[in-house]
């Protein structure tokens, strides 16, 4: 797919590039971003990646609208880098039981044990897709083919916060307690969003990788 520029208002612009969750699209979605963050470019106010498209939110009064169009179509023809720019983390994770109350279900669903779930899942090196719906909620994958499932039937009113969950192809770790249906497999004592770091409050950030270690 050629990427294409979509206008939203007057004070954002995305850049899509494919259609699918695919780690390639990603990785020029991610490239992209570094180079317009490289750019330091005035009057912009956020960059937002995700699976397949960067979003550029400006200023219009500070931005010169047309040079930042330049700058995207630019952004779009960068080559992805052949290595992820974000920072590596290992994630301790209770697997099962109260901290996992999904984890035997799953493993009757799926036709494996347990013990091989948790295996599997603390072999993989998962990469952060993009953050959302709560802050410093991370959606990484990719899950083999055999573990991924669809969302429970009957969501939860209340997931425990720092729950380690999976539904599709994807992981994540819930940073509050909120309703939830994805299938929990364990939980993590690590702190997903610090509300205190101005700089920082989200742990995880688009393009870092996560792999969980047992505990």
């Amino acid at each position: 797919m050629v990427p294409r520029l979509l206008e939203l208002g007057d004070a954002a612009l995305t850049l899509e590039f494919g259609e699918r969750i695919d780690p390639a699209i990603n990785a020029k979605v991610m490239a992209a971003r570094d180079v317009l963050a490289a750019a330091a470019l005035p009057g912009i106010t956020d960059l937002v990646p995700t699976y397949r498209s960067l979003t550029v939110h400006f200023d219009p009064l500070a931005t010169d609208r047309s040079a930042l169009i330049e700058h995207l179509h630019a952004a779009a023809e960068t080559m992805e880098k052949s290595a992820l720019t974000g920072r590596h983390f290992e994630i301790p994770v209770r697997f099962g039981g109260a901290d996992g109350p999904d984890l035997d279900e799953v493993a009757k669903t799926t036709g494996r044990s347990a013990e091989e779930i948790i295996d599997t899942l603390c072999g993989l090196e998962l990469r952060v897709y993009l953050i959302g719906f709560l802050p410093g909620f991370p959606y990484m994958g990719d899950l083999p083919d055999w573990l991924r499932l669809p969302r429970r039937a009957t969501p939860r009113t209340a997931v425990p916060p720092n729950s380690v969950a999976i539904a599709g192809p994807q992981a994540a770790v819930y940073p509050w307690q909120s309703p939830g249906g994805w299938h929990l497999l364990g939980r993590t004592t690590v702190q997903m969003f610090d509300a205190d770091n101005a700089e920082r409050p989200a742990l995880l950030a688009p393009g870092d990788t996560v792999r969980f270690v047992r505990v």
